[in-house]
């Protein structure tokens, strides 16, 4: 077990970084942060030339690739970071210098056990892309067929496991200050950093993701997942076909191509709400990068390592409040947040519905086209403080990829009309799954399964209720031990190292 003195050292090195490019200082500002901290970041910037504007994404870089991946999974919390700092963090990207090719060469056969020419009739020695998880090289397989050989990079595990230990600490030591801290769950924010980064480490999970999203996707034909070649497929390295096609952010490059920009956008649109509402498996990285124009106007997407997963209840009542806040029927888009359990049942339903109506109201009267899904949510997010809303990072998560797809497709068409293009897809996914044969069918089957489970419940009901559904479960989190950083020699034990840390690392920069 890593001692605290390990743990602080390191905080004390990033927040050092994060202090040097700007990064601490909404946390001073902010009148929620508890003293303990905004005293801590103005030690940590003591001689720094900090700039006027925050660097949050050169700062996360900086730190190196583990702080990437988590400054990523912050961008999708404009809640906890503020909506300033998840913009830039968006930013982000994980373009490394290339490891050399013989390291390569040396996690190929450490992953298959065999030569790489047994499996490769060729392989580019040249990377097409280095990120901070792996990287990737074009292959031609023995039998002919051309691939994307995506590596891990060598000891990328353990950097990302010393680095996700400190995380959880730290997220424990803020969660014990309780007030705005414990609302915002930093703990399930590691979680969740923790559960993505195990997937994007193990190529066999992320080939998975990518299978299962090309076979819900088979309804979409405009939308192709590339195959996975899962013979050379293994836990170190993924090999799928190659996608031949143009970046959807060289706009350029499109238009020579003679790609219909607008139809691309119809795609995009379609096939994002597709797997949000209808399949609830999503790509969650759906970024400018990631997408790629094929002929015949189609777009192939790449990197399956963030995906998300919503169930099929909370799917309904997502779809029940999008629906409520376009038609202004804040009453129903507040109750559906109580009985998700989204908010404490302590407070007021109507009081919330007004709040909601603050959201709401300044979109009525708008051209459709003038109404953002993404600005709509954001709105929507930013009132839970008020009433205790825990976070919910489906959610969260759902609400940053919307927003990605959203600017992508207005970069593509700056006149498409969301509402319009969506339209189809969303009427056909309520009126099947909201209209009255969708409700008798699923009071039949929830009928028959309270039967079934009858006998099973009066052994149970004495000992533990089942928990109100709505939230997926929290994850178990593991035990930590807090360190409680209050006041006396504690504080200032903290504040000498951080100082003395201040020092060294100013030190350092006037030589």
């Amino acid at each position: 077990m890593t001692s605290p003195a390990v743990h602080l050292w390191r905080l004390l090195k990033w927040g050092r970084t994060l202090a040097r490019h700007g990064a601490l200082r909404g946390i001073e500002r902010d009148p929620n942060t508890p003293a303990t901290l905004r005293r801590l970041a103005r030690i940590l910037r003591f001689g720094a030339r900090v700039p006027d504007m925050p660097r949050y994404a050169e700062a996360f870089q900086a730190i190196g690739p583990a702080a990437i991946k988590f400054g990523q999974t912050l961008a999708t919390r404009p809640d906890l970071v503020g909506d300033e700092a998840a913009r830039e963090l968006r930013r982000l990207q994980d373009a490394l210098p290339p490891i050399p090719f013989a390291a390569i060469c040396d996690a190929l056969k450490a992953g298959f056990g065999r030569a790489p020419s047994e499996l490769f009739a060729s392989i580019d020695e040249i990377a097409i892309g280095a990120a901070s998880i792996a990287q990737v090289h074009r292959a031609v397989t023995t039998d002919g067929r051309q691939v994307a050989v995506k590596v891990v990079r060598p000891g990328v595990e353990e950097e990302f496991a010393r680095a996700i230990d400190t995380y959880e600490w730290a997220a424990a030591q803020l969660e014990a200050m309780g007030g705005e801290l414990a609302r915002l769950r930093p703990r399930l924010v590691v979680a969740t950093f923790k559960r993505w980064t195990a997937r994007e480490l193990d190529m066999r999970r992320e080939a998975a993701s990518a299978s299962e999203l090309r076979d819900a996707m088979e309804a979409e034909p405009g939308f192709i997942v590339p195959a996975i070649d899962w013979p050379r497929t293994s836990g170190r390295v993924l090999t799928l076909e190659w996608v031949d096609g143009v970046k959807l952010a060289d706009t350029k490059a499109l238009l020579a191509a003679g790609r219909d920009l607008p139809t691309l956008a119809r795609t995009l649109v379609h096939a994002f709400l597709r797997q949000a509402i209808a399949e609830g498996f999503f790509h969650a990285d759906l970024h400018q990068g990631n997408l790629f124009a094929l002929p015949g106007d189609k777009i192939a997407a790449i990197d399956f390592g963030i995906m998300g997963r919503i169930d099929r209840r909370a799917r309904r009542w997502l779809a029940e409040i999008l629906h409520g806040l376009i038609t202004g029927n804040y009453r129903r888009v507040a109750e559906i947040h109580f009985e998700a359990g989204y908010v404490p049942a302590h407070h007021n339903v109507a009081e919330f519905a007004t709040a909601l109506r603050a959201v709401g109201e300044p979109t009525r009267g708008l051209p459709v086209k003038d109404m953002s899904i993404g600005r709509m949510l954001d709105s929507l997010f930013s009132i839970t403080r008020d009433f205790e809303m825990q976070t919910q990072p489906h959610l969260l998560l759902l609400q940053k990829t919307m927003v990605t797809v959203e600017g992508v497709a207005t970069a593509l068409d700056p006149d498409i009309n969301l509402w319009d293009t969506a339209q189809p897809v969303v009427e056909e996914w309520i009126r099947t799954e909201l209209g009255p044969e969708a409700a008798i069918a699923d009071r039949i089957v929830a009928d028959f399964r309270t039967l079934v489970g009858l006998p099973d419940l009066v052994r149970r009901i004495e000992a533990r209720f089942p928990a109100p559904g709505g939230a997926p479960p929290t994850p178990p989190l593991a035990e930590i031990e807090v360190v409680r950083i209050g006041g006396g020699w504690r504080y200032a034990f903290v504040a000498a190292l951080a100082a003395a840390a201040g020092v060294a690392a100013t030190l350092l920069v006037l030589h």
